[in-house]
This record gives structure tokens, C-alpha cells and sequence, in this order.
């Protein structure tokens, strides 16, 4: 089997972010794995409603239409079924016409341990304790905690990022946690000119610039935002750190405080991540919300 690119941008998805498998994992809870394997093996043939990361999936797979090799997108199936309960999902998976053609069905066990193996740069997954190994592993990962949404009729991709604690380090997010607002304030006045540390999420945004960098201008099919809750004089610090990275962002927002679900919905982002909990409860009902349970603000 040949090696997947360097070049290509690779993200792991577990099956129930992929698809919907709210009823068949209610089946599991409540009459367990010998039910929910005869159900799942009934029902083979039935494809399966999107899930919460579908839409984005079908978007990004849709970039390998323009470009060359050997870049692209690749997307890989993770599942806790085994191979053979998850023939349901590769069904599905050529139901809707999406071209994954990779998977790791793991029986039971957690398969975060796969996501270095496949060289992937993102996971995004409904099983929050496979996300925290993940991002302990150094690969930026996420909870999907909204609702499946609906397709979006632009073809253009819209990420949005939180800054601290997921673009950058809680460095500065601990300095508000335990001091405050005007100490925060002042320690990034005094800091401005140093870099932030990358946070969980760095090297996936730098993957995705790569791509950006790599198709037509004019087409527009890939844009990125920043939406944080600083405002000025915090702002300059960020700034200068995306400069020292050489990474553009298209839009970044400093709201001061303001919730986000407005200034998210006015973008029409597909995605949306962050590490606070309230922000992404907020965001669920509109926009595909990954909480990335990193930081301080995550601490016990």
C-alpha cells in the first residue's frame, strides 16, 4: 500500500461524527453489543443520515477536483465498530459518493492510537476521552458537540478559531484565569512584541495555509477567521504572532466579550472551534462546533 502524501492535508473522522448514529447507539446503551450488531447488520443496506461532520468532509474532499497531485484532502474513517458491523458505513459512505477509502475499524477499543499512523493533521470525533488522547499526542483535536447542519450552498470552506488555547498556548489565558482582566491587559502590553506558543491547533492551521496557499486566488474556496475574545490593546500580541508563524489569516475578529454565535453565523462558518464550553453550547445549534477540551479552562 503506498504512503499517503506529506503534502496532503489528512483528517480522521469517527464514524459518529461522519454519520448519524444516534439511534443505533441508543440500541448499544440500552440492549447491548450483541443488539446493536444484529441491528446494524439488518439494517446494512439503509443508509445512514449525515452526521455532524459530513458536510464539511464532502466540501473538503470536494478541493481534490482543482488541485494536482500530490496534494489534496484526505479523509480517513475511524470507528469503534468492527469490520464487520462497519459495512454499514463504508454502504453509506458509497450511498452519498464520498471517496474515503481509508478506515481503521477497531472493535471495540478507542482508535485514537491510529490517528499518528494515517499521518493525519486533525480528528475530530463524538468520544471526548479519544479527542483528550489525541490532543495529548500533539495532534489537534475535537469534540463535536452540535447538531448535523445543513448543507451550505457555497463551495468555499469557512474555519473558524478560537486564539487562546487553541491557535496559541493558554499561556496568556492562565494569566486571566488567576489574575484577571487588567493583568491579562497589561502582561500582553508588556509582551506584545513575543510571540505567542503555538497551541493544539497550530499545526493544522499551518496545513490548511499550505492548501490555501496552493489553489486559484480568485476562487476563494478555503478562508479562515480568527473570532477571540480580546479586544484592544491584546490584539497587537496576536498579530505579531500569526506574522512570526507566516500565516495569514483571512478575518479575525476581536470581540471584546461579545458572544461569538452571531459574529459566527454573519462568517457562515462551517466549522468552528474552541475551548470553552460556553462558547461551543452557544454555537451548536447553528454551526458544526468542535470543543477542543484543552487548557486551563478545561482543568479539573
Amino acid at each position: 500500500m503506498s504512503k499517503l502524501a506529506p503534502e496532503k492535508l489528512v483528517i480522521a473522522i469517527s464514524s459518529r461524527a461522519l454519520f448519524n448514529l444516534d439511534t443505533e447507539h441508543l440500541v448499544y446503551e440500552e440492549q447491548g453489543l450483541e443488539a446493536y450488531s444484529s441491528y446494524q447488520i439488518e439494517h446494512e443496506d439503509t443508509p445512514l443520515d449525515p452526521g455532524q461532520a459530513f458536510h464539511l468532509a464532502k466540501k473538503l474532499l470536494a478541493l481534490n477536483d482543482v488541485l494536482s497531485e500530490p496534494l489534496g484532502v484526505e479523509i480517513v474513517l475511524l470507528s469503534r465498530n468492527s469490520a464487520d458491523t462497519g459495512l454499514r458505513i463504508f454502504n453509506s459512505i458509497e450511498h452519498y459518493g464520498l471517496p474515503i477509502t481509508r478506515a481503521a475499524f477497531c472493535g471495540g477499543e478507542s482508535p485514537w492510537r491510529y490517528i499518528q499512523a494515517f499521518g493525519c493533521h486533525l480528528f475530530l470525533s463524538s468520544e471526548s476521552a479519544d479527542v483528550r488522547k489525541a490532543l495529548e499526542n500533539n495532534v489537534a483535536a475535537a469534540t463535536l458537540v452540535s447538531k448535523p447542519v445543513d448543507d451550505s450552498a457555497s463551495s468555499t470552506i469557512r474555519v473558524a478559531f478560537d486564539g487562546d488555547a487553541v491557535l496559541f498556548s493558554d499561556e496568556a489565558e492562565k494569566v486571566f484565569k488567576s489574575e484577571g482582566l487588567e493583568a491579562f491587559t497589561a502582561s500582553e502590553k508588556a509582551h506584545r512584541n513575543e510571540p505567542l506558543m503555538g497551541g493544539p491547533f497550530k499545526s493544522f492551521l499551518s496545513a490548511l495555509h499550505v492548501l490555501q496557499q496552493s489553489l486559484p486566488q480568485e476562487a476563494q474556496l478555503i478562508r479562515t477567521a480568527l473570532v477571540t475574545a480580546r479586544s484592544a490593546p491584546a490584539h497587537e500580541r496576536v498579530i505579531r504572532t500569526l506574522r512570526a508563524w507566516d500565516i495569514r489569516l483571512d478575518e479575525s475578529i476581536f470581540l471584546g466579550g461579545l458572544p461569538k454565535v452571531e459574529f459566527l453565523k454573519a462568517y457562515d462558518a462551517d466549522v468552528f472551534f474552541d475551548d470553552q464550553q460556553t462558547h461551543c453550547e452557544l454555537a451548536a445549534d447553528h454551526i458544526a462546533t468542535g470543543h477542543v477540551p484543552h487548557g486551563v479552562a478545561n482543568e479539573p
